[in-house]
């Protein structure tokens, strides 16, 4: 009790806590794209029970890890070792040695679901409904709901060893990380109806946050492989993009509203 009092009085604490909270928000925004696009595949009575279920369990996963880091930190040590041969007449050590640790494993695995479950949505969305299923009438639904979740339990599960090992290296002291990752869970399962209904009102978000779901595929891949991309770079990235669909859409809208207007014209001019 003490020490936490002492975190509580601590203004390089309270800085600490901000920054992880912040860190934990935008590396939260990743989960909650995939949960959002994941839920509105279901039928609607059921999106936001499933999308309350994947952003708790993802609480819940964090927390589990977070009272184990001693295994969590274990995870970074290489278990399986792929060296390469020397060039003839060179000395006996490889020229380099591709060594992976668990968490390689994990994103790796992670990222190579995460682009394949991006391309078949893609594919999902330019063709919803194949020609070979417009003839049966009994096709199954394009998801059910064990599935989805499944699927946000395993990309959970990335996501949050990626987290936890982000707050591992950004302070010592556990109840800071406690809070930090409590209230960016938060915030997720605030943000996760709005941002769904956004994504399903507005197909080309669809399309855009689908790009987002490869790039990060894409970057966990290479991640898991000892090629680091800053992760700045992609939130820029992503930044950006959504930006530019932002100004794309109010010119939309515009656009609309000078078409409506013109057609109200046109009305009372014939009457």
């Amino acid at each position: 009790m003490e020490s936490i009092l002492d975190l509580l009085a601590s203004p390089a604490a309270w800085a600490a806590l901000l920054t992880l909270v912040v860190m934990e928000v935008v590396l939260g925004i990743d989960n909650l794209v995939f949960v959002s696009i994941l839920s509105n595949r279901l039928p609607p009575e059921q999106r936001t029970r499933a999308r309350r279920i994947g952003i708790s369990l993802a609480l819940v996963m964090r927390l589990a890890l977070l009272s184990t880091l001693a295994f969590i930190i274990g995870l970074t040590t290489p278990v399986v070792s792929l060296p390469f041969a020397a060039p003839l007449g060179a000395d006996d050590k490889p020229v380099f040695d591709l060594a992976f640790s668990w968490r390689d494993m994990i994103l790796i695995a992670g990222g190579l679901f995460l682009v394949w479950k991006a391309t078949s949505e893609i594919h999902h969305t330019v063709d919803p409904q194949p020609t070979h299923d417009l003839l049966d009438k009994k096709a199954p639904a394009s998801m059910n709901f064990a599935s989805a979740i499944a699927q946000i339990i395993f990309l959970d599960l990335v996501f949050s060893i990626d987290s936890i090992l982000t707050a591992v290296g950004m302070t010592d002291h556990l109840p800071i990380m406690v809070l930090a990752v409590v209230i960016a869970v938060g915030v997720m399962l605030v943000a996760a109806d709005p941002l769904a209904e956004f994504i399903n009102n507005n197909p080309s978000v669809v399309m855009l946050a689908l790009g987002f779901l490869l790039m990060i595929g894409a970057t966990l891949i290479a991640d898991g492989f000892g090629v680091h991309v800053p992760k700045g770079y992609i939130y820029a990235a992503m930044a950006f993009s959504g930006g530019v669909e932002a100004l794309n859409m109010f010119a939309r809208a515009a656009r609309r509203r000078r078409e409506g207007s013109a057609r109200d014209a046109r009305e009372r001019d014939a009457h």
